[in-house]
């Protein structure tokens, strides 16, 4: 583990009433005291551990102010890294903040890596690797619901969970680990059955997991809602109407939308991904074609899908393949223009999709709009968000870590039920415990590390 001082500017760029230099390390809190100028002559070292003080940060070089700041001292092991750990809080001004960030780098501090504080704080077993990724999924989290999934994840919910998954795993290994060591001894078949039932438990319990992330990726990424339709339906203004803002350019001109416009929202806790795409109809302009391309794939890709028809029309071959497209999606069909002389029948809407809501809008008008949101809202429901309390996958990386980990325990139990050496059924448990212990870091590759912490900011 390195064992340099690390510092960078823990807050966004920009104006604003705070900015903070962050410093973690052995020299932390003594490069700190260098820099700052302490009123009444206080020295940094003598600071009790989570104190704030009042000083000048001074240029090492010229010896000018560079700033009127706040120190936090906060000493090892209680802090976030496990480090001795400094945090100076400038005027939220660029100029201060960097040049605050430069006078501890001329002090002995060296610019910290991205996420190298989180990274410190799983290297010295403050947090796993699990815990470590929770942080990214707080800093990036859009609604409240994944926010919450995070803390939980953050908590050690996952990590205590499979913490007992894994504990139960090898309970159920010992008598086959057993036998591996002691031959003579035999291991009876009631013994095997046993162990079959504890891995068959375990597998349940990861299989449960494993449910869950198709909520998590929900609630990580959102829910990819394509608005789809004729062109000239209104899909541009109810984008606009959902954003509450003007989003995308409406004409009466047909064909205005030539690529997908992308832009989420938040409803009810639950992020979506609206995505307005070009309006679907035979063309020969090349451009507009390839337009058309993209809504066919944006469906495809999609969550969810709106389908949107124009009320003041009656229903044609444009409006049939869009509803094709559509098939198989959770969908809703919304028809426009409710505020003009209808041509819609009700009966032919509902055979393009069996069973799906329709709404009747006005886009223009603004009506109807909240009980759409409503009802995207429970389509999301429908496909099986789970509580903010309950334990979510997030990740992908854990997703295919929790299939590896089943698809080891599936082979075990076939080993058992095929009578086999216990060698291969050993080999099977230790890689499902390997691939659990990948989640939370207990096993897991330099590169892999590496890559988790490059998601972050630098200051975090």
């Amino acid at each position: 583990m390195k064992q340099d001082t690390i510092a960078a500017i823990a807050t966004a760029p920009g104006e604003s009433g705070i900015g903070i230099v962050r410093l973690s390390g052995p020299q932390a809190i003594s490069i700190a005291g260098k820099l700052i100028k302490l009123k009444q002559g206080k020295k940094a070292a003598a600071l009790p551990s989570y104190t704030i003080h009042y000083g000048h940060a001074v240029d090492p070089k010229t010896s000018k102010i560079i700033d009127e700041v706040i120190l936090s001292v906060m000493k090892a092991p209680k802090t976030y890294t496990r480090e001795d750990v400094a945090e100076i809080n400038c005027h939220g001004g660029m100029v201060s903040v960097r040049r605050t960030l430069e006078a501890a780098i001329t002090l002995g501090a060296r610019l910290a890596e991205p996420g190298e504080f989180t990274r410190r704080a799983y290297l010295n077993g403050r947090i796993d690797l699990a815990q470590a990724e929770a942080v990214v999924d707080i800093i990036k989290a859009k609604t409240s619901d994944s926010l919450s999934a995070a803390v939980n994840q953050l908590k050690g919910r996952l990590s205590g969970e499979l913490k007992e998954i894994a504990e139960s795993i090898k309970s159920a290994a010992v008598e086959v680990e057993a036998n591996i060591e002691f031959p003579e001894e035999g291991l009876e078949a009631a013994g095997l059955k046993v162990t079959a039932r504890a891995l068959s438990s375990a597998r349940e319990r990861l299989k449960e997991l494993l449910a869950t992330a198709g909520a998590g990726k929900i609630l990580r990424e959102g829910v990819k809602t394509s608005i789809v339709g004729r062109p000239n339906a209104g899909k541009s203004s109810l984008l606009n109407e959902l954003l509450e803002e003007e989003r995308a350019i409406v004409t009466h001109l047909p064909g205005t939308t030539r690529d997908i416009i992308e832009e989420g929202i938040n409803l009810e806790g639950m992020p979506f991904v609206l995505s307005d795409t070009a309006g679907i109809r035979e063309s020969s302009n090349l451009i507009e074609k390839k337009g058309i391309q993209r809504t066919f794939n944006s469906i495809e890709s999609a969550d969810a899908v709106i389908l949107m028809l124009d009320g003041s029309e009656k229903l044609n071959k444009d409006d049939r393949e869009a509803a094709k497209r559509a098939r198989g999606k959770k969908a809703l069909i919304v028809i426009n223009k409710s505020d003009l002389k209808q041509k819609l029948e009700e009966r032919e809407v509902e055979k393009l999709l069996p069973g799906v809501k329709i709404i009747n809008i006005s886009a223009l008008k603004a009506k109807g709009i909240k009980e759409l949101k409503k009802a995207l809202r429970r389509l999301v429901d429908e496909r099986g968000v789970r509580g903010s309390e309950e334990i979510i996958i997030t990740s992908l990386r854990h997703k295919l870590l929790l299939e590896n980990a089943v698809l080891s325990l599936d082979n075990a139990l076939e080993s058992i039920k095929k009578g086999m050496s216990e060698e291969f059924i050993a080999l099977d448990i230790r890689g499902a415990l390997d691939h659990l212990g990948a989640i939370t870091g207990r096993v897991s590759s330099e590169d892999i590390i590496n890559r988790i912490f490059s998601e972050f900011c630098v200051g975090k």
